[in-house]
């Protein structure tokens, strides 16, 4: 409010520059001088905002512009979260006895250094790229807290792209669905700070208070068919009682923006979406064949312009709008992740949550040799690094990774 009071009085000074000016035969030429200096030293708002618009460090409009600036995400000080309805909706059920043994515990040591490895190599890489690499605070996630709805202990930092949408020069800073995420911002808050004060906007949606009306803990004793069925008619485990989103359900191709309804994100928070971005986006609501659906990314990537991966065990209800604009459709390669493998959260498809670096070039986990394959054969060169031990936190290179900074513009692609 400072600022907007601030730039109130700087216009009102201007307009008075400009009338003394118009009066200074009568006045004198001192008056007109100083009229003068007034104009040529006190910005407008246009102007003010024009220099915002050419120094903003962020700027990513779709998933595949030349990269230039990322967030890679941090497994260090993480937590295994509590056995929580909403984490236990979402694991796979052969996992529940480690959660429920593990909670509030650091991950499995030797489990975590081989993760975080994978995960500086991967820095690494891109740095060779040429692309600049930033690191959110490896925070402390231990602690307990508690609101007046809930308590809670704390998860990690591993995945930027959960938390942080980037629509353009904003940064969204997401509402995310888990109490155990519910301070993961906090790790993130120094960079989001100096991309603001460097020009970028930064919008946080209303905070979900996270109270057992969020939630719908029928849904957990269900089959998948059960759920299936439950999801084609509206029902879900997060309910509308607030809006709440996960950016990871968000995939972007410049002005039309798809989101799937999840797990983690509800139609009241698509809408809050919706009205916060205005006409200049297109938001598109997709629905898949999938009964525990939480992020976009390992259902449907947007590789370029033209050229969507889809899951082919997720169909999309909605593919024909791809297919009418022209789009070529490619089921993604079947993954190779070894059943014994202990992917604690995610699934096997992680093999398509890849990083486009630009519209030629991709990281792909060097381990899946099937996806690999599968983009030399559609022209795309692949940059391989093993993210083996770091999918066990629940994501690839998509989910471990929010791209800041793209060469791009906002464009339209339907």
């Amino acid at each position: 409010m400072a600022f907007l009071r601030s730039m109130h009085r700087s216009i009102q000074v201007f307009n008075s520059a400009t009338m003394l000016t118009r009066v200074k035969s009568s006045l004198g030429v001192a008056v007109s001088q100083v009229g003068s200096r007034l104009e040529s030293t006190t910005p407008t708002a246009f102007q003010v905002k024009e220099q915002v618009a050419k120094t903003s460090p962020v700027s990513s409009y779709n998933e595949w512009d030349r990269l230039e600036e990322v967030v890679v995400g941090r497994v260090e000080n993480a937590v295994v979260p509590p056995f929580s309805p909403e984490l236990k909706v979402s694991a796979n059920e052969k996992h529940w006895d480690f959660f429920r043994d593990n909670q509030g515990r650091p991950w499995p040591k030797e489990h975590t250094e081989k993760a975080i490895a994978e995960v500086e190599e991967v820095c690494n890489i891109l740095t060779q790229e040429g692309i600049v690499v930033r690191r959110p605070d490896a925070i402390d996630f231990t602690e307990e807290y508690k609101t007046p709805d809930f308590s809670s202990t704390g998860m990690y930092c591993a995945m930027p792209r959960d938390i942080l949408l980037i629509v353009g020069e904003e940064i969204i800073e997401c509402p995310m669905a888990w109490r155990s995420r519910f301070f993961e911002y906090r790790a993130y808050r120094e960079l989001i700070k100096e991309y603001f004060k460097a020009g970028a906007k930064w919008t946080t949606p209303p905070k979900p208070l996270m109270s057992d009306k969020l939630y719908n803990e029928d849904v957990m004793d269900l089959s998948d068919e059960e759920r299936s069925l439950q999801h084609h008619q509206g029902r879900h485990f997060t309910t509308e009682f607030e809006p709440c989103f996960d950016a990871a359900d968000f995939v972007r191709a410049g002005k039309d923006i798809f989101v799937q309804r999840s797990q983690v994100t509800n139609i009241f928070g698509i809408d809050w979406m919706d009205r916060h971005l205005g006409d200049e986006y297109n938001i598109h609501l997709l629905t898949f064949d999938d009964p525990r659906p939480m992020h976009i990314d390992a259902t449907l990537m947007l590789i370029r312009p033209g050229l969507v991966l889809v899951n082919p065990c997720r169909g999309c209800q909605q593919i024909d709008f791809f297919k009418k604009a022209g789009w070529d459709i490619v089921e993604t390669a079947s993954p190779l992740m070894p059943a014994d493998h202990p992917l604690w959260l995610g699934s096997q498809w992680l093999s398509m949550n890849v990083l486009m670096l630009d519209h030629d070039r991709v990281m792909v986990d060097a381990n899946e040799l099937p996806t690999i394959q599968m983009f030399e054969k559609l022209g795309i060169k692949t940059v391989k690094a093993s993210m083996r031990y770091a999918n066990s936190y629940g994501g690839g290179f998509h989910c471990w990774t929010s791209d800041i900074r793209r060469s791009g513009t906002l464009q339209s692609y339907f």
